[in-house]
């Protein structure tokens, strides 16, 4: 059984880099013929952007922003290449938010991480996901289907009727969220059926827990996860080796401040950045509202590309505060105009029915309070305290606005 998917997983750094250098430049190149990226990237020259500082000078795009923009310019809100009759299918995720997708083998790029979960060709996956309105149950066949798999369309829901099906069909994986295989197992248990076909899983779309990774390890199955989205198809999977999930070898990602478009070193956690490389339908410096982390170093698997410590929570934090929204970008803004602060926090409490805000910032220099605090209430048109504290102090979670008051 062969251990990674092509030569692609374990190419030089030099190798990847070149290679870099020049799907990059085609996939802006693409990005410009749509009327978003027209604009958004206006007077790039695509062929100078041939790396991560390069890249890193383009404005970044956000998910929250999509359901106004598509809204106004439907239905994909400008940022589509190809017109919707050159699609093979058209989805509506929640939000709404739709997506379409061109006729391409393994658009969403799934078959990597399945390859990495143990499918191979011939082995029936039940899969699990969604058919309807969103392309999770189509991103996983399109990825089973290019390893040479058929596919059983379980979908989501009927417990009991999956876990017949299962008995019935004998699938060598599964693949859904990562709580339903339990439900289905269970219920298999409780109706004596046998499906011990089922050694291997890939699951993703929800939390994937320690507690059951322990109850599937007990029952001797072999359980992946990885991290995509509608937007975006897969972004990082996991490998035997288990520690952090590798990137795939289909984008570029980048860890930035929340509220900006400013990389973060490897270790500290920021919200997820992407950029998709495919000339067919490119997203350039996507930012997902996702927390988090670049590990340093590469996986004992084998495989070289970098990887991300998992999904860490939302950079989505924004709260209203006295009737007014105080969001990421303005602490970001805060920060920019102070360059001798490092990370900084705002927490919002109440002090008896009225909303307080502190903002802690790590600094070598506690002169700097004062100034702080005239640029908060510049910047959100809000009063707020200042503390500002020594570097290392906060912690590094990726956590701009921690809003403490308690759920109404």
């Amino acid at each position: 059984m062969t251990e990674h998917y092509d030569a692609l997983e374990t190419r030089s750094g030099d190798a990847r880099a070149a290679a870099l250098a020049v799907a990059l430049p085609r996939a802006i190149g693409a990005a410009q013929r749509a009327a978003h990226w027209a604009v958004a990237l206006a007077g790039v020259d695509a062929a100078r952007v041939t790396g991560a500082p390069a890249l890193a000078a383009l404005p970044v795009t956000r998910k929250s922003e999509l359901v106004a923009r598509q809204a106004e310019v439907p239905p994909f809100g400008g940022l589509d290449v190809l017109p919707i009759t050159a699609l093979a299918r058209v989805y509506a995720s929640p939000g709404p938010i739709h997506e379409g997708e061109p006729e391409a083998p393994d658009f969403w790029r799934y078959a990597r991480a399945l390859h990495a979960t143990g499918l191979r060709a011939g082995a029936l996956l039940h899969n699990c996901f969604a058919y309807h309105f969103t392309p999770a149950g189509m991103m996983l066949e399109g990825g089973a289907r290019a390893l040479g798999c058929p596919v059983f369309p379980g979908g989501t829901g009927n417990t009991e009727m999956q876990a017949r099906a299962a008995a019935h069909l004998r699938p060598a994986c599964y693949s859904g969220t990562p709580d339903f295989l339990k439900a289905i197992l269970e219920a298999g248990d409780a109706l004596g059926l046998d499906l011990a076909s089922l050694r291997l899983a890939h699951v993703t779309g929800g939390a994937f827990l320690p507690a059951l990774r322990t109850w599937y390890a007990a029952r001797g199955l072999t359980v992946m996860q990885s991290y995509g989205t509608a937007d975006l198809g897969l972004i990082a999977y996991e490998s035997v080796a288990r520690e952090g999930l590798i990137l795939d070898e289909g984008v570029v990602v980048e860890i930035v401040r929340p509220g900006t478009g400013d990389p973060l070193p490897d270790g500290e956690v920021g919200e997820v950045v992407v950029t998709t490389l495919s000339p067919l339908a490119p997203m350039i410096r996507f930012a997902t509202g996702d927390l988090s982390a670049i590990l340093p170093g590469a996986s004992p698997c084998g495989r070289t590309n970098r990887r991300i410590r998992g999904w860490m929570g939302r950079a989505d934090q924004a709260a209203k505060v006295r009737g007014m929204f105080v969001r990421p970008e303005q602490v970001a803004e805060v920060v920019r105009q102070h360059p001798g602060v490092g990370r900084a926090r705002l927490v919002i409490s109440l002090d008896g029915d009225r909303d307080t805000m502190i903002l802690r910032a790590e600094a070598t220099d506690a002169s700097l309070a004062e100034a702080l605090a005239q640029s908060l209430q510049a910047v959100t048109r809000l009063r707020g305290a200042v503390e500002v504290v020594p570097p290392g102090t906060l912690p590094n979670d990726g956590k701009v606005i921690d809003d403490t008051r308690p759920a109404p």
